[in-house]
């Protein structure tokens, strides 16, 4: 009897260490590359705009808001994500870009969370709020 409760017990433990370690690979999101921002807080960005977000290995951010370059740094931790702007630089655009680089950078601190789903990355707010919706460039 006593064998027989090692064993299970043995066997429990194993299965819940391999579940684990399966888990702990999901949870992570390969962000590293560009990223072409398709939606901005549940809005499509405008066609043609040049909006994208580069995701490098190192933990900084770069990309274009739809007028101007920015950069600044990210930290990921499984789904986890934080994104802290530094700066950008600013020439004038027409109307419409303008606006969008508007929401663009104020969107970027509100990313909590990202997850990726049939080829799409979504960067979600910590209420689960969809902040961008980006798509990868190749």
């Amino acid at each position: 009897m006593l064998k027989q409760t090692f064993l299970l017990s043995a066997l429990l433990f194993g299965l819940s260490a391999c579940q684990s370690t399966d888990v702990a690979k999901q949870d992570t999101v390969p962000l590293q590359g560009s990223w072409h921002i398709e939606a901005v807080q549940g809005q499509p960005t405008v066609d043609y705009s040049p909006a994208q977000i580069t995701f490098d290995a190192e933990g900084k951010i770069s990309g274009n808001n739809s007028c101007n370059n920015f950069f600044g740094q990210y930290s990921q931790q499984g789904q986890e994500l934080k994104i802290i702007p530094g700066g950008s630089t600013m020439k004038a655009c027409v109307d419409a870009l303008m606006q969008q680089e508007h929401k663009v950078m104020q969107a970027l601190p509100l990313v909590a969370k990202a997850k990726l789903v049939e080829g799409r990355l979504t960067l979600l707010s910590s209420d689960d709020k969809a902040v961008f919706v980006l798509s990868q460039l190749k």
